[in-house]
């Protein structure tokens, strides 16, 4: 497995995929990008840099709605292969 990226540049962060990746570490890696950019929006937040923290809250959700897809994705595929 190729490690992802996540930087951040202008206050937003950028997921850099460097090869494909399968399914699970995919969704893996989104959950990972929504934790650090709840922490880093946390972390904004509590430096008194609100427009950041809002922007930063906003990427995570969208991580954590793309790792919540993924994740769909994975278990419509894995679970009529279980009941067969």
């Amino acid at each position: 497995m190729e490690d992802c990226i996540c930087n951040v540049q202008n206050g937003a962060l950028k997921m850099e995929e460097p090869m494909s990746q399968s399914n699970f570490d995919k969704a893996a890696d989104l959950h990972i990008y929504a934790a650090h950019a709840h922490t880093a929006a946390a972390a904004a937040h509590h430096r008194g840099d609100h427009e950041a923290a809002e922007e930063l809250s906003s990427k995570a959700q969208d991580f954590s709605l793309a790792a919540s897809e993924e994740s769909s994705e994975i278990a419509k595929q894995i679970h009529p292969r279980l009941r067969a």
